[in-house]
């Protein structure tokens, strides 16, 4: 059993599920002793929406900041490669974007999980038990000091106050391609479409390339004004990789094809 499967098991096994109404205290800013000790040596897995927050914040191309910053890693039992968060090759591994004095210094646009902490969220297809339903839980840590005199917060309040709802919306999208019926019913991706998969979410420069560089717009049917989203705003462009993802791998209706192609 890994590092992260026996988290998973320990959470479901320990701790207390809450829901969005459970009040807990916390505080996290430079007064705290243990301030950006928690952004050292962490495990810190990027959905496809973080990766764009942190390359436009950056003002660098998805390419460059997944090969700067980020590293493949692979689970023999998940077909999906997962992207993580790499640390510096410093005697702290700390992050990257950690400043030792001012903080997160990509703070405005970090990562899902970095916003949440202290507060985690498992769902029912991440426990492998679909009777469960989606709850919260706390992560009391030891280096964490910001326990002992913070402010009092309800989950749903602390949510909001770190900025998650669009995090939210576009990880629902992510866990339906992770959690796909597909996998669920034992069929293979093949390494092609594997492919296909991480250019689109997460590099997503390149798959705006594929969109309008090559004959796709010649063989699938977009409307204009989606078309002009698409280009402009890479929100709109993330929205239609994950409908070019659940056609292109799983054959799902998400994407027509053009009617005179078809007809041949």
């Amino acid at each position: 059993m890994n590092e992260l499967e026996t988290l998973k098991k320990t959470i479901l096994e320990q701790y207390p599920r809450l829901n969005e109404n459970t009040e807990f205290k916390f505080a996290c800013h430079p007064g705290v002793s243990c301030f950006n000790q928690c952004c050292a040596d962490v495990n810190i897995f990027l959905t496809p929406y973080d990766v764009l927050r942190l390359k436009n914040h950056l003002r660098i191309d998805s390419q460059e900041l997944l090969d700067k910053y980020t590293q493949l890693v692979a689970d023999p039992k998940q077909q999906l490669p997962a992207v993580q968060l790499r640390m510096t090759e410093t005697e702290t591994k700390h992050c990257y974007f950690v400043d030792q004095e001012k903080g997160c210094t990509v703070y405005e646009n970090r990562p899902w999980s970095c916003r949440m902490y202290p507060v985690g969220q498992a769902s029912p297809k991440e426990t492998g038990n679909d009777e469960d339903e989606k709850f919260f839980f706390i992560l009391h840590e030891e280096v964490c000091k910001g326990f002992e005199d913070g402010k009092s917060w309800t989950i749903k309040e602390w949510m909001k106050d770190q900025g998650v709802d669009p995090y939210d919306k576009f990880g629902e999208k992510f866990k339906e391609i992770t959690f796909n019926n597909f996998f669920e019913q034992g069929k293979v991706l093949t390494p092609q479409k594997v492919d296909m998969y991480f250019l689109a979410l997460y590099n997503l420069d390149r798959f705006k390339d594929f969109i309008f560089k090559t004959t796709f717009l010649k063989r699938f049917d977009i409307e204009k004004d989606k078309i002009e989203k698409i280009k402009n705003d890479d929100e709109e462009l993330l929205e239609f990789a994950f409908d070019w993802i659940r056609f292109s791998l799983f054959g799902e209706k998400t994407v027509n094809i053009k009617s005179e192609l078809l007809k041949k």
